[in-house]
């Protein structure tokens, strides 16, 4: 049975510093919004921290080529007490201290030399000091050789730290993306509450209520006939005055209110 994805514990910071930015983005604030207690992006958080493994398994192929560096480079930092031992240190201090001593014996002997001492001292000193330098220059090429050797392999083997963090900016990227904006759109989904209500159907512009809850158009407003309006208007310019010297217009309208009473 295969294991099952897993979110590593010392990574869970990562995990948390994502979710806060998913929760950040403008669609999610906005539906949050409509609940001003902030219950619900409690509850998203709760959730999205229940299913952290789950939400993780959506970015894992990025998440696997982060854990595979942050390993190289911790077995790395854990091989560098082993390349801080005794032995560089001896290969590093051999060749300085041998030619001193090389030199100092070489001046003694030939110095004895010079002075015709007898016996087999002088020679001895020279000997020595020549084996001395031979010891030094050997020491030192095998010291270059280490310095190289362990550069060579650090510079191969050692991820370089914009490797890693750029391994982990892919990985929160496709957390983002892929993991936590989906689940939190649907955690959103199963609210309610937070579902955009429907807009309110409002009566067309040129509508107006009347009296008894009817909105006829104003358009089709009653007007009054245009007789009674032109024998209104002629009474109220000439209350007094005779028909027979009412202007003609005057005078065929009220007959024509006469005989519509």
């Amino acid at each position: 049975m295969a294991t099952p994805f897993r979110l590593r514990p010392e990574d869970r910071p990562d995990f948390e510093a994502v979710l806060h930015l998913a929760l950040n983005t403008p669609d999610i604030r906005n539906t949050l919004r409509s609940d001003p207690t902030g219950r619900t992006a409690a509850r998203l958080r709760v959730r999205a921290l229940g299913d952290a493994d789950e939400i993780v398994a959506t970015a894992q192929s990025e998440y696997r080529s982060f854990l595979a560096l942050h390993a190289s480079a911790q077995g790395d930092a854990e091989r560098r007490p082993a390349d801080g031992s005794l032995l560089p240190a001896v290969a590093v201090l051999t060749p300085p201290v041998a030619a001193s001593s090389s030199a100092v014996l070489l001046v003694l002997g030939y110095a004895l030399q010079l002075a015709d001492v007898q016996g087999p001292l002088p020679d001895s000193l020279v000997t020595a000091g020549w084996t001395l330098a031979l010891v030094a220059a050997v020491s030192a090429y095998m010291a270059i050789a280490a310095l190289m050797t362990t550069a060579i392999r650090r510079r191969g083997g050692s991820p370089h730290p914009a490797r890693l963090e750029q391994a982990r900016l892919n990985w929160h990227q496709a957390l983002l993306t892929r993991g936590m904006l989906p689940h939190l759109r649907g955690y959103l989904g199963e609210e309610p509450h937070l579902q955009p209500a429907t807009p309110a159907t409002h009566p067309p512009a040129n509508f107006t209520a009347d009296s008894n809850g009817g909105s006829p158009p104003t358009g089709l407003q009653p007007h009054a006939r245009p007789e009674h309006q032109a024998g209104e208007s002629c009474n109220a310019m000439n209350p007094v005055r005779p028909e027979s010297e009412n202007p003609p217009a005057c005078r065929s309208t009220s007959a024509k209110v006469n005989r519509s009473a």
